[in-house]
């Protein structure tokens, strides 16, 4: 029997995963094939109308999808925004606030000026989407069958951070060459109005480097915009479901649950604007100047710098990451895929735990 005290952080503390769990928990059962089944798929989804199996090829392909359109729509869609806050990371002295730098870019470039750089972003972010959420479910998959089912929902905030950060690391190789031709097209005028016009000006000038030297900050970025996007999200429905929906996630319908998902989004999305912005501001400025480093940008801003354009993000990235996961959650709704409910404590864990007889 375990000590009460170890009950309590069970019940009390969900984002905690106890260290010595791993230790007093059984080896994970094999399926007669000695595969480890997978433990994020919850036995009544085998009861739900659902076009795949959990974790086949089907379903990979189809979350992959929903990446695309979650994050090729939605950064597209923001992309006068988005463009706003890159001048005023990378210009100031010019663009002084949110509004000003709405005023400016209209009275320089006209109205159609606030759409520059959405080719690269809509490929670029088509792409980053694809790997993000696609690789995800792999990974989040993979990790659960290697640590078993009792270790699973002891360390999940770990698994959700740990496939988040794996698959995030992919995506931003897919993202970089067309993010650097975005962040060109936005703050340096005159130097290219369309993605056909910058690509062949940028590989001239610099070859293909001039594509992949944003990579690093993108990964600074990203990785921690990733882990707390899918972490806290996960988190936050499964205590939204649990404090404050008044029924169980089964008993609600689709609508409802698309609701939840957009809440628990945005909440996320904040975190997520807050984690990543410093990152955010050094790659605006960096893929700017040619010749600088990540280092040299970031003494050059000073803990001052890195925060300029935060307002402006939080409204951008809570919206987007709320849009994105009820994009997603919607495409999988509409394909039929499985949705494992939030997950709950195993029956073996309980017992070890003295939370059932």
């Amino acid at each position: 029997m375990y000590p009460t005290s170890l009950t309590q952080l069970a019940r009390a503390n969900p984002f905690s995963a106890p260290l010595f769990a791993l230790q007093k928990v059984e080896e994970p059962h094999r399926s007669r094939e000695g595969q480890t089944t997978r433990r994020l798929a919850a036995a009544a989804v085998a009861d739900e109308d659902v076009s795949c199996e959990f974790g086949s090829s089907k379903y990979y392909a189809l979350c992959g999808f929903g990446g695309i359109l979650s994050c090729g729509l939605t950064h597209t869609a923001v992309v006068p925004l988005d463009l706003v806050k890159c001048r005023l990371q990378v210009n100031p002295d010019k663009y002084k606030s949110i509004g000003n730098g709405f005023a400016v870019t209209v009275r320089e470039d006209g109205v159609r000026g606030l759409a520059k750089g959405w080719a690269p972003t809509f490929i670029g972010y088509s792409m980053q989407g694809l790997c993000k959420f696609g690789f995800y479910e792999v990974f989040k998959i993979l990790y659960s069958d290697l640590l078993g089912e009792e270790n699973t929902y002891l360390w999940r905030t770990s698994l959700y951070l740990a496939a988040s950060a794996s698959a995030e690391f992919f995506a931003d190789i897919a993202l970089a060459p067309m993010e650097a031709a975005k962040v060109r097209i936005q703050t340096q005028p005159g130097y290219a109005n369309t993605l056909r016009e910058c690509a062949p000006k940028m590989y001239a000038e610099e070859g293909l480097w001039a594509f992949y030297k944003g990579v690093a900050p993108l990964w600074m970025r990203q990785i921690p915009y990733t882990m707390m996007k899918f972490a806290c999200f996960e988190r936050t429905v499964e205590m939204l479901y649990k404090y404050v929906v008044p029924k169980p996630r089964s008993e609600c319908s689709k609508p409802e649950q698309l609701v939840v998902t957009f809440v628990a989004g945005y909440i996320a999305g904040v975190f997520c604007a807050i984690v990543s912005h410093p990152a955010d501001s050094v790659v605006s400025v960096l893929n700017k100047e040619k010749g600088s480093t990540a280092m040299q940008v970031l003494k050059r801003l000073g803990p001052k710098g890195v925060w300029k354009g935060l307002f402006a993000r939080i409204i951008m990235i809570g919206t987007l990451t709320a849009l994105q996961w009820f994009i997603y959650d919607s495409v999988k709704v509409y394909f039929r895929l499985p949705r494992p409910p939030p997950p709950e404590m195993p029956e073996s864990l309980k017992k070890k735990l003295g939370l059932s007889e």
